[in-house]
Order: structure tokens, then C-alpha cells, then sequence
């Protein structure tokens, strides 16, 4: 009705300015929030959810118990709820909005429809009226008439969402989120306050899951841990390898500094725990000869990576190019490298850019004799060179290099390279590019 309308039949009515798209975003922070009830959630429409809960209620005390807690969870967070768990989406959605029913018995969604208004099959209100005016009002008018006139008078949709709701026809369900493969979950009877008793359920979660990822051959690349607060907040921590693992006691430790600290709240509810990223991982025969001591390098990358971060643990491989400071290339640690490095040494440390040095030569294309860097003369005791790098064809701004390899008089090496040739008078330039170790 319009506004005027709804004022004179209550003068006191509160009235808000609509925000359809305030009302998306909170609908999807639900749809994250109820994440704790199943992998499975997604919007349905402006007003509702989907929850798939397949193979979910068992971890509740069955369905009824789920359907409770969940209500009373969208109470606590402000909002007025009617639920209600079907098999099918569409004799849920039915049963949530016009059944007294909230757990439909599996097969009894034909004998819950069959009183129902033509709304219930989530028909637009065009459709229902012109139903009703051919005297077809309840859901059992439709469950034995011939389908060939209602597809003539009104299209697909009537026969569609009928056989949506009863289970003939399937019906999608796009996630709020991807749902990994593999994941681990564990809900509480009540609040879990311990921080003791978190690290040995995470124990218990990570024995599980990769007891899954064992069953498939894969190995886990990143692992999320969330955890669900009673109070509705959600803390999600995640941790990467470097290399695909299964054995829960590396994983265990990857997660322990990330616990430290964590804030529970009042308590958590539910736990769960899942692999987003995995990769094949066979089984292969382990060096009898090794030693047991001290953690293997990859565990000690990836402890590495996830304290400081994963940009700040890397691996170097080479790159097919003679320039010196493109031909390395970063990768992950650990990670296969089929290219060989260059026999010619190189220094582990190279400036960016090279710096400018002035130099002093016997003769303009002998090596070095005295150098200055940093306001100090480095007199060179012996040096080899050179090592000539002509530019890439493809590039007009790479002269040709000529380095050397020097070592001044206090022992220190050093990579020095003369840019340019003694050509038409032009004047090369000395440069300082790397630091031997």
C-alpha cells in the first residue's frame, strides 16, 4: 500500500529510508557468519539464506537441535528469523514461509505443499494471480493437471519450481564461498574458553584432515583455521607451505605462533578446519641413511614464511639472460629448478643500481689499478678480466660491459665493469656492480 495509507491505519508507524544495498551487504556478512552451521551458505533473494546441511546435523544433536541454535544466532545478532529444513531448497523455502512444520521428514514435502497458497512455489505474483482467476489457488490443484496447457497459458515456471519443490528437478546452489574439498569441522555443546583445550582440538582437526588428504594422495599448500566465537564474531587464521604436506605435526607448528594471543571472546562454538590449496603428493621411500636431527629445511622454510611473511622467504633460479641483473629470477623456496647456474662465479650480493666509482688504468683497456668508492681509494692487488657482456640485440639502452674481477689491497673483492667503448672519443664510465663474499 502507499504510504499515506499505511499512516492513516497507524499514525505512529516508524518509516526508514529503503538501502537495498546496506540490506545486501548485511544478508552477506549473515550468509558469512552462518559458515559456523555449514560450508555451504548463500543469499537467497533480498530476505533469506540457504544453508545446505547435508551430513551437518549429526554435529548439532540432529536437525531440530541445528534449526534451534541457528535461529536463536540470528536473534542475537538483531534479526527476526523463520527457518525450517527440507530436502529439497524449494520445500524449505516453502515450509519457512507458510508451514508450521520446521523439520519436513525426507518425502513428505508432496503431503506439506499440497495445502499451500501457489506463493509457496515462489511463483512471481502475476503468475499467482492468473492461477487464481482459473481457480487453481492451492499447490494441490497443480499436482495432477496436465502440464502441456499450464506451459501454453504461463511458460516453464509453474511445472519448474513444482518440480524444484517436490525433488524432480535439481536445484543449484551457487556458495558464499568456494567449498574446499577437504575440511575438518567440530562443534561444542558449550562455549570453549580453554586456550589448551583449542590447540588440542586443532590437533584432533589436523589428524582428520590429513587423514582425508591421505585417502586422495594430495598434500596441503594452505590450511584455514576459523573460528567461530559465540558472541558471532569469526577470527579466520591461515597458513601456506612450500611444498605439499600431510603430517599434522609440521602443520601443528606452523600454527602455533599464529594462536598466541588469538581473542576467544566469551568462548567458541565451533571449530573448523580446511584445505582451499592442495597438490598430488605420492608416497616416496624416505633416505634410511639421514640423520633425525634438527626440523628438515622445507619445515623450517615454511615457519619461516608464515612468521614473516611469504614475500620475505624466497628462492633464487637463474633467467636466460647474460645481463647480470636479469638473469635471476625469484621462486618459491624449495621449489624444483630444471635451469643450471652460469660456471662463471658471480657475486651473491649485487648493488641496484651500480654505482658509480672513479678508477684509475695504466692503460684506458686494462683492468683497474686504484679505485674510489664511498670518499675511499682502494688500491687493487690483483685482478682478472675481463668478462665482456655485449647488450641485448632487442634493447637500444644496453652498451657493452666489460667487468673484472679485483681484490684491493685489504683482501675485499670486488665486480667492477666498464660500460662503453673507447670508440670516436667517447669516454666509457666505471661502475661498481657486486660485492664478493
Amino acid at each position: 500500500m502507499t504510504l499515506a495509507d499505511a499512516r492513516a491505519l497507524i499514525p505512529g508507524l516508524a518509516v526508514l529510508p529503503a538501502d537495498p544495498t546496506g540490506a545486501a551487504r548485511a544478508l552477506d556478512r549473515l550468509a558469512g557468519w552462518a559458515l559456523r552451521f555449514s560450508p555451504w551458505t548463500a543469499p537467497s533473494g533480498g530476505d533469506g539464506l540457504w544453508l545446505d546441511v547435508t551430513g551437518c546435523g549429526h554435529l548439532f544433536g540432529g536437525e531440530a537441535a541445528l534449526l534451534a541454535r541457528l535461529t536463536d544466532g540470528v536473534g542475537r545478532r538483531g534479526f527476526t528469523a523463520r527457518a525450517a529444513v527440507a530436502d529439497t531448497p524449494g520445500a524449505a523455502w516453502a515450509a519457512a514461509r507458510f508451514g508450521s512444520a520446521r523439520v519436513v521428514a525426507p518425502g513428505a514435502a508432496r503431503a506439506m505443499l499440497a495445502p499451500m497458497p501457489m506463493a509457496a512455489l515462489r511463483l512471481d505474483a502475476a503468475t499467482v494471480a492468473g492461477l487464481d482467476r482459473l481457480g487453481l489457488r492451492r499447490v494441490s490443484d497443480l499436482l495432477d493437471i496436465p502440464r502441456a496447457p499450464l506451459a501454453r497459458r504461463f511458460g516453464a515456471a509453474v511445472a519448474r519450481r513444482l518440480d524444484q519443490a517436490l525433488g524432480r528437478a535439481a536445484e543449484p546452489i551457487s556458495p558464499h564461498r568456494p567449498v574446499p574439498a577437504y575440511v575438518a569441522r567440530r562443534v561444542f555443546a558449550e562455549p570453549m574458553t580453554d586456550d589448551a583445550a583449542v590447540r588440542a582440538t586443532l590437533d584432533e582437526l589436523l589428524e582428520e584432515l590429513c587423514h582425508l588428504l591421505d585417502g586422495r594422495q594430495r598434500g596441503a599448500r594452505r590450511l584455514v583455521l576459523a573460528l567461530f566465537r559465540v558472541d558471532g564474531g569469526q577470527r579466520d587464521i591461515a597458513v601456506g607451505t612450500g611444498r605439499p604436506v600431510r603430517d599434522p605435526a609440521p602443520l601443528a607448528r606452523l600454527f602455533t605462533e599464529r594462536l598466541d594471543g588469538v581473542d576467544i571472546g566469551l568462548g567458541l562454538e565451533a571449530m573448523t578446519l580446511s584445505a582451499p590449496a592442495t597438490d598430488p603428493l605420492a608416497p616416496t621411500q624416505l633416505d634410511l641413511t639421514r640423520d633425525g636431527g634438527g626440523p628438515e629445511l622445507g619445515e623450517l622454510a615454511d615457519r619461516l614464511a608464515n612468521r614473516l611473511g611469504a614475500a620475505a622467504v624466497m628462492g633464487f633460479a637463474p633467467r636466460a639472460s647474460h645481463i647480470p641483473e636479469r638473469a635471476v629470477r625469484r621462486r618459491a623456496p624449495l621449489s624444483p629448478c630444471a635451469d643450471a647456474w652460469p660456471e662463471t662465479p658471480r657475486p651473491l650480493r649485487l648493488l641496484s643500481p651500480p654505482t658509480p666509482v672513479e678508477v684509475v688504468a695504466v692503460v684506458p683497456d686494462d683492468p683497474p689499478s686504484l679505485f674510489r668508492w664511498q670518499g675511499r681509494a682502494h688500491r687493487v692487488a690483483r685482478a682478472t678480466g675481463p668478462e665482456r657482456i655485449a647488450g641485448e640485440w632487442w634493447r637500444d639502452d644496453a652498451p657493452t660491459r666489460d667487468y673484472y674481477r679485483v681484490e684491493d689491497q685489504s683482501g675485499a673483492r670486488f665486480w667492477l665493469y666498464r660500460e662503453g667503448l673507447y670508440r670516436d672519443g667517447a669516454e666509457p664510465r666505471w661502475f661498481l656492480h657486486g660485492l664478493f663474499g
